[in-house]
């Protein structure tokens, strides 16, 4: 890398963050197209507390973009001069964009959820089971009803799920009755179950998935959650969350850089990273 002091930096902020691939990808993306001089991606573990401190820093040393991940997608839009229409009306912030001093939140999550899932099938009214009503789950639930699917939220804390339901004018249920898994199209875990320490773990039960359905995860560390595992062994197709994080990466490329994201290259990264 090339890198001076008039190189700007990107970063990711989380906690935790240790485990995140967004650097390897977007740094082998700057160099793919010979703008490493311009641009460092970096990462930091940030408190939820302390957001707003992160922000403040942005601002005051000039950081070009931040990229904000669990669990910090909702609670940094306070903080921000102004949000796009589309991170607005999902209710969460993924990327931040630093404008000449001025803090604008974008959320790109909604094209990661979206673009693998059309690559394989149309969305149009399939029946999708979204796990968990999280910062994740506001841009999935808002990409999938945009493309005209129908969305049913589950949520072990009850009340999130009928809140994020009834903001997105969609279903809720409680799976009471386990065998109502297999009438979806569609799985999506937007949850942080299958990643550590919860690696041996999986967000609902996996006996009544079937071969016609597709589960996707977006937990990419590991690269294969149980959740993904057992249902492949029951014949699903499963999408990686590692298509997620390239899809909502090439989008925030673009916006961070203004070229056009060398997609290839940033998935072979994070390919070889797994």
């Amino acid at each position: 890398m090339k890198i001076s002091a008039k190189t700007k930096i990107c970063l990711i902020i989380g906690d935790p963050v240790e485990h995140s691939l967004s650097p390897a990808m977007h740094n082998a993306g700057y160099e793919a197209l010979g703008i490493d001089n311009q641009f460092v991606y970096l990462g930091a573990k940030v408190k939820i507390d302390d957001v707003e401190v992160a922000v403040q820093s942005m601002r005051k040393m000039g950081i070009h973009g931040l990229t904000c991940t669990i669990p910090h997608k909702v609670k940094v839009m306070k903080f921000l001069d102004e949000i796009d229409e589309i991170a607005r009306r999902i209710g969460a912030v993924n990327t931040v964009l630093n404008q000449n001093g001025k803090l604008i939140g974008f959320n790109t999550d909604w094209q990661g959820a979206v673009i693998p899932l059309e690559r394989i099938t149309v969305l149009s009214d399939k029946k999708v089971l979204v796990l968990g009503a999280g910062g994740a789950a506001r841009a999935v639930v808002f990409g999938l009803l945009k493309r005209g699917a129908k969305v049913k939220i589950f949520n072990r804390t009850k009340e999130k799920a009928i809140n994020l339901a009834r903001e997105f004018n969609c279903q809720t249920t409680n799976l009471n009755n386990e065998s109502e898994i297999k009438d979806f199209d569609i799985i999506f875990n937007t949850t942080s179950v299958g990643m550590k320490p919860l690696k041996n773990e999986t967000p609902i039960s996996t006996k009544f998935i079937t071969n016609k359905q597709i589960v996707f995860d977006v937990v990419y560390v590991p690269f294969e959650t149980k959740l993904l595992r057992e249902a492949k062994k029951r014949g699903a197709t499963i999408i990686h969350g590692a298509e997620m994080l390239l899809h909502q990466g090439t989008a925030q490329f673009e916006i961070y850089t203004d070229h056009k994201a060398p997609e290839e290259v940033m998935k072979k990264i994070l390919y070889e990273k797994n």
